[in-house]
């Protein structure tokens, strides 16, 4: 529960200058941790342009307030949110902050990073603490300034206001607060005293973006700056032989090309030059018999499914409770299902790019990514510089999504740089991006249950994946503590092909394989599924301390969906159905609803209540949660990436399947009321989606969807 308290904040973790050159006070402070105490700053330092730091307040003179936002902007709105966090405890008007993109600071703060929806939750306590500091020395400075006591004073949109009723505006405040000590402890507003955070509050780029202003990674440029594209193998495991550039080095504007690793760069004086260069090049790659197979990958999963060994990888248990084998020889009855899904591609709206200037002095780095301090020390360490050598700084993204968490691009054109001795561009075609990435992880689940007295008396779930992470925290979610005997297996298979994070890690199809199991399981044991999730709840053993979700808060989402959707009450030829899943911190419940037109399931609308604690935006809220359900649905009827003999063999939108707008159904969202505080909701809305949706089309048409993507295999998933 969150409520008025006092926070010490740390000396060496609060930075302040005095007076800027351009007028005015600079507050700053970690967002996760603590400044590192040597970055501490004196009043000494007068001349200190501010813009060197990426989490800080400046007030000027004429009482302007500008907020830097440190975190990478990748559509998620933390652009927007964080800010909202000091501003809040600063007491100042929204209306009167500008809010600016920090750059890259690897000397004073940590977690500088887009991904896992945790930015919200893990600056929820140290930003606020940064407005409340500098709150309370520009009311000590005021108190001084009049002569009487601090207590006498509050604040109200950027003024200190004296019980008397005179008051005096922060940007007059701002030389007597650079001369005092810094509080060691704030006091934080209660949530009823909120005045911005909990609103609506626009995206500070909206216009700009709409406007068609210079935001992302692919506006960027300089004068003098190169452009380049770049030529991988064709098949994940080949490797270059040689190539013939001739003919690229012909056309007027193509000004080098060039071989780095197996790879081959193509340098011109704009993208498309570029595009056109590699077209005119000839290059031969090895013949590669370990190329991936498309149809031995699955062979390979279904062995490790059924306890065998492939390469030595095998089954590894990362839960167990109670006495499995035991449980299943004693039960009524056994329901046993497999799910799979395919590779995914990220397929961001930008593709990848950035831009490297490499000289003597400097390493000057700018781009969409959402792990810069891990970039900047990776681009260290292949140039064989010192990390101080990098200046990195970021612009927005046009989606992520997970892929920008790689920086394969970044140390691809820094290279390329350091090579030509130029500042260059590189950008990916969208058959580049496609064909040459990281993918979601192919993965089939196997849900075993075993059902005794129309209860689910042993539960057991094997993965098997190609690439990703082993799921050992999934395994602590729901349902886990609520069956006696469980167990999980999981088996991770090496593969040329790459993979990586995908929106929702794992949980982006294990929520829907194990919702869509949870639904046949109450088929078998003919009770409403809702009701099973409740009796499961209301079965979990709260004494244990792996469990990651609360059983309270999933209840609560779930009576929520149940009582708005009118679940079980639609009208007639309208079909729903349900699905609950906890996911980065955030408890989630959705019921799909579904129409059959010509044969064929239409989505219509989707019910979404979340748990995320106290919400920062609402509007950034709503568009997240919506944004989710849609990609999670897309994804789950089309989304698919074929690779024959280690091939992909979509490399455009002409090949790949993307939900269409006339596709996309209303979601209508609902947030729980709580004072707990926030946790993410980038992700969380994605797991349960697709599997609402396949419960619901079962209602529908009969059809049990298993396997992804549902359309391309509808005969397939046809029981």
């Amino acid at each position: 529960m969150h409520t008025n308290k006092k926070n010490n904040v740390d000396r060496r973790s609060f930075m302040k200058t005095s007076l800027l050159a351009s007028g005015g006070i600079l507050f700053g402070f970690n967002l996760i941790k603590a400044v590192n105490p040597e970055s501490l700053l004196t009043d000494a330092v007068s001349n200190l342009n501010y813009q060197d730091f990426n989490a800080f307040i400046k007030i000027a003179l004429n009482g302007k307030v500008t907020i830097f936002s440190p975190n990478p902007e990748i559509g998620q709105g933390v652009k927007t949110s964080m800010p909202m966090l000091i501003a809040e405890e600063l007491d100042v008007a929204w209306k009167d902050v500008t809010v600016a993109q920090g750059k890259l600071d690897t000397k004073n703060y940590t977690r500088q990073v887009a991904g896992g929806s945790q930015s919200i939750r893990f600056a929820w306590l140290p930003l606020r603490q940064t407005g409340a500091t500098a709150r309370a020395m520009l009311v000590q400075a005021a108190a001084t300034k009049w002569g009487v006591s601090i207590a006498s004073c509050q604040t109200k949109n950027g003024f200190v206001i004296h019980s008397s009723g005179k008051k005096i505006g922060y940007g007059d405040l701002v030389v007597e607060a650079a001369k005092l000590e810094i509080p060691t402890n704030v006091t934080l507003k209660k949530t009823k005293d909120f005045n911005i955070i909990g609103q609506d509050i626009k995206n500070v780029d909206s216009s700009k973006i709409t406007e068609g202003k210079p935001l992302f990674g692919i506006d960027f440029k300089t004068p003098g700056m190169l452009y380049t594209s770049v030529i991988r193998p064709p098949a994940f495991g080949q490797k270059l032989l040689n190539f013939e550039s001739a003919e690229a080095k012909k056309i007027k504007g193509v000004i080098d090309v060039i071989r780095f690793g197996d790879k081959i760069a193509v340098i011109g004086e704009s993208t498309w030059l570029c595009f056109l260069g590699k077209k005119a090049i000839t290059a031969n790659w090895s013949s590669n018999s370990t190329l991936e197979n498309t149809e031995k990958q699955d062979e390979d999963l279904i062995t490790l499914l059924e306890g065998g060994s492939i390469k030595g990888v095998k089954l590894k248990t990362v839960r167990m409770d109670g006495d499995l084998e035991t449980a299943f020889s004693k039960v009524d009855r056994v329901i046993e299902r497999t799910y799979e899904a395919p590779f995914l591609p990220h397929n961001t709206m930008e593709p990848m790019n950035f831009y490297a200037n490499v000289t003597a002095d400097k390493i000057h780095l700018v781009g969409p990514i959402q792990t810069p301090e891990g970039s900047a020390n990776r681009v260290a360490k292949l140039l064989k510089r010192s990390p101080d050598e990098v200046l990195l700084e970021m612009t927005r993204m046009g989606g992520g999504f997970g892929r920008r968490l790689k920086n394969d691009f970044v140390l691809e054109v820094a290279e390329i740089s350091s090579i030509i001795q130029k500042p260059v561009k590189l950008i990916f075609s969208r058959e580049d991006d496609m064909t040459a990435g990281f993918y979601r992880p192919k993965v089939k689940y196997r849900f075993k249950a075993g059902l005794k007295n129309g209860k689910i008396a042993a539960y057991h779930i094997k993965e098997a994946a190609i690439g990703g992470n082993i799921n050992k925290s999934r395994a602590n979610f729901f349902p886990a503590g609520s069956v006696k005997n469980y167990k999980v297996e999981v088996a991770k298979l090496r593969s040329k092909v790459t993979t990586m994070a995908w929106r929702a890690p794992i949980s982006n199809f294990l929520g829907c394989a194990e919702q869509t199991f949870l639904d046949e399981v109450s088929e078998e044991l003919k009770i409403d599924p809702i009701q099973l999730r409740i009796d499961l709840l209301n079965a979990a053993d709260s004494s244990d301390n792996r469990m990651e979700y609360s059983p309270k808060r999933m209840l609560e989402v779930i009576k929520m969906v149940k009582e708005k959707s009118n679940w079980r009450n639609a009208p007639k030829g309208t079909f729903q159905g349900f699905s609950a899943y906890y996911s980065h911190n955030t408890h989630v419940a959705e019921i799909a609803e579904v129409v059959v037109k010509e044969g064929m399931p239409v989505v219509t609308k989707v019910y979404c209540v979340v748990d995320c604690g106290i919400v920062v935006n609402p509007l950034g809220a709503k568009n997240q949660m919506q944004g989710g359900v849609i990609d999670g649905i897309g994804h789950a009827m089309y989304g698919d990436l074929d690779l024959k003999n280690g091939t992909p063999q979509s490399s455009n939108y002409d090949r790949y399947r993307l939900i269409r707008m006339s596709e996309t159904p209303q979601v209508e969202t609902y947030f729980i009321d709580s004072d707990e505080a926030p946790t993410g909701l980038g992700e969380p809305t994605l797991p349960p989606a697709a599997a609402a949706v396949a419960n619901a089309i079962k209602a529908a048409m009969g059809i049990r969807l298993r396997k992804q993507p549902f359309i391309k295999n509808w005969e397939l998933n046809i029981s």
